[in-house]
C-alpha cells in the first residue's frame, strides 16, 4: 500500500463487507431455526430437511461462483464487482426470509424454501468474493493477516449487533408479536448491510497482478493436484466450523429450555460475538512470533477449555459466563488466523502449477462450509425430533439432552478432531520461499510482456 491512510481505507472497506454478511447471516445462524419452529410453526424435522437441502444446493452454487469469479475480467477486477451487484438483492432476500405469510402449513414451507434458498444464493454472490479477493489485495503475508484480522473484527461487530440487539428489538418493534418484531429487525439490519457493501466496493482495489488469461475449469481444478496443504485445510473446515454451527444453532434453545434463562440469550450471544475481538486484535502481533498453525492450535485449546467449563458448570450462571468468555477468546483468535491461512494454499497451488485459482479454491472452502452448516443444522433438527421437542412447551429429559449435546458436547468433540487434523498442516515452514518464487516468476512474466 502507498500510505498508512490508504492501507487503512482498504482494511476498513474489506472488513465492512464481512460486517454486512454477519448482520444478515448471524440472524440466520442464531435465530432462523427458532423463528421457523417457534414463530412460524414449522416442524423441527421439516426445518432440518430444509436446511440440509438448501445448503447443499447453495454449496454447489459456491463452486460455480468460484468458477465465475475466475472467468470474470472487468475494469474493477475479478471479485470486487460482486459487492456492488449483490448488495441490493442480498438486502431484499434477507427481509423476505423473515417474513412468512399466513398461507397454510404447505405454503409456509414452500415459501421458506424459496426465500431461504434465494438468500443463500445471493449470500454466495457477495461472500465468496470476500475470500477470493484477498490474494489480489496484497502479496505480503503480514498485510494479509492484518486484512483478515480487520475483517474478523468487523464480522464480530456485526455479529455482536445481531446477538445483543435482536431480541430487545424484536420485543420493542413487535410487542406481543414476535413475527412482526423479527420482520422489522431484519429490515433494519438488511438495509445497513446493503449500504456497507457499497462502501466496500468503493474502498477496496485489486492491486496484486495475477493471471487474467482465461482459466478453464480443468485448469483451475489442476491446482488441487498434489496440494496437500489445501486438502488438510479443507478437511479441517468440517470440524472447525461444525463446532461453531452446532453451538450457534443450539444457543437459544439451551438457555431457554435447559437453564430456563431465556433472558441470558442476548448476553451469551453477545459474549460469543464481541469478546473474540480481543483475541482477533492480537492475532497479527502474535502471528509475527510463531507459525500460523501453532497459533491455530493454541487458540483451539483455549476455545475447548471454555466449552468444557460451560459443560461442567451445570446451572451455575457465573461459571457459565466465565466459560463463555474463555471460549470466545479462543474462537476469535482461531477464526482470525484461519482466514489469514486460507490464501496460503492458493499460493501453493499457483506455485506448483502456474495457475491462480483463488476463486475456485475459495468457493470450495465455501462449499465445504455450507455442507458443514447444512449437516450441523439438519442433525440438530433431527436431534430435537428424536428428543420429542415441543415448541414453547415442557421438554422431556431426552429433548434437553439433545439440546445439551448440540450446544456443548458435540462442539467440544469437534474442536479436538479439528486440532488432530491441523497437526498435519506444514505449509508455514516453506511458505516464504513459495511466495518469493511466485513474485519473481510474475515479475519475469511482466518484463516479458506476458499477462499476469
Amino acid at each position: 500500500m502507498n500510505s498508512t491512510a490508504g492501507a487503512w481505507r482498504q482494511r476498513i472497506g474489506y472488513g465492512a463487507a464481512d460486517l454486512s454478511c454477519n448482520l444478515v447471516w448471524q440472524m440466520i445462524g442464531l435465530y432462523l431455526m427458532f423463528y421457523y419452529t417457534d414463530v412460524v410453526g414449522l416442524k423441527a424435522v421439516q426445518v432440518s430437511l430444509l436446511f440440509l437441502l438448501t445448503r447443499i444446493v447453495d454449496g454447489v452454487a459456491d463452486v460455480m461462483m468460484g468458477i465465475i469469479i475466475d472467468k470474470t475480467n472487468t475494469k474493477w477486477g475479478k471479485s470486487r464487482p460482486y459487492f456492488l451487484w449483490g448488495a441490493i438483492p442480498f438486502a431484499i432476500l434477507g427481509i423476505l426470509a423473515f417474513y412468512v405469510p399466513d398461507v397454510g402449513p404447505v405454503g409456509k414451507l414452500l415459501y421458506a424454501y424459496m426465500t431461504y434458498m434465494g438468500l443463500s444464493m445471493v449470500y454466495t454472490m457477495v461472500n465468496i468474493p470476500l475470500a477470493s479477493i484477498l490474494p489480489s489485495l496484497t502479496s505480503e503475508p503480514q498485510e494479509r493477516t492484518m486484512l483478515s484480522t480487520v475483517r474478523i473484527i468487523f464480522s464480530f461487530i456485526g455479529a455482536t449487533a445481531v446477538s445483543v440487539l435482536t431480541m430487545p428489538m424484536v420485543k420493542t418493534l413487535g410487542g406481543d408479536s414476535q413475527a412482526t418484531g423479527f420482520f422489522w429487525t431484519m429490515v433494519i439490519f438488511s438495509i445497513i448491510a446493503c449500504l456497507f457493501f457499497f462502501y466496500t466496493f468503493k474502498n477496496v482495489e485489486e492491486k496484486v497482478k495475477v493471471q487474467v488469461e482465461k482459466v478453464t475449469v480443468k485448469q483451475a481444478f489442476s491446482t488441487l493436484k498434489g496440494n496437500k496443504p489445501y486438502y488438510i485445510f479443507a478437511l479441517n473446515i468440517l470440524f472447525m466450523w461444525g463446532s461453531y454451527f452446532f453451538q450457534q444453532g443450539a444457543l437459544i434453545y439451551y438457555f431457554t429450555y435447559n437453564l430456563d434463562r431465556a433472558d441470558l440469550v442476548a448476553m451469551i450471544a453477545g459474549i460469543g460475538s464481541f469478546v473474540p475481538i480481543a483475541g482477533t486484535f492480537l492475532t497479527p502481533f502474535i502471528a509475527k512470533k510463531m507459525y500460523k498453525r501453532t497459533l491455530f492450535m493454541i487458540s483451539s485449546v483455549v476455545n475447548l477449555v471454555g466449552i468444557l467449563i460451560m459443560l461442567f458448570a451445570g446451572s451455575n450462571i457465573p461459571v457459565i459466563i466465565v466459560g463463555a468468555v474463555i471460549a470466545a477468546i479462543g474462537y476469535g483468535t482461531r477464526q482470525s488466523i484461519y482466514f489469514s491461512m486460507q490464501a496460503d494454499p492458493v499460493d501453493y497451488g499457483e506455485w506448483k502449477t502456474g495457475i491462480n485459482a483463488s476463486g475456485l479454491l475459495s468457493a470450495l472452502n465455501g462449499f465445504i462450509g455450507k455442507v458443514t452448516m447444512a449437516v450441523a443444522g439438519a442433525l440438530f433438527g433431527l436431534m430435537l425430533t428424536w428428543g420429542h421437542y415441543v415448541p414453547k412447551g415442557h421438554q422431556t429429559e431426552q429433548a434437553l439432552l439433545a439440546i445439551k449435546m448440540g450446544y456443548l458436547i458435540i462442539p467440544a468433540v469437534l474442536v479436538v478432531v479439528s486440532m488432530i487434523t491441523m497437526s498435519f498442516y506444514n505449509l508455514d515452514k516453506i511458505y516464504p520461499k513459495i511466495r518469493a518464487e511466485i513474485d519473481e516468476r510474475n515479475s519475469e512474466r511482466e518484463k516479458q510482456g506476458i499477462a499476469v
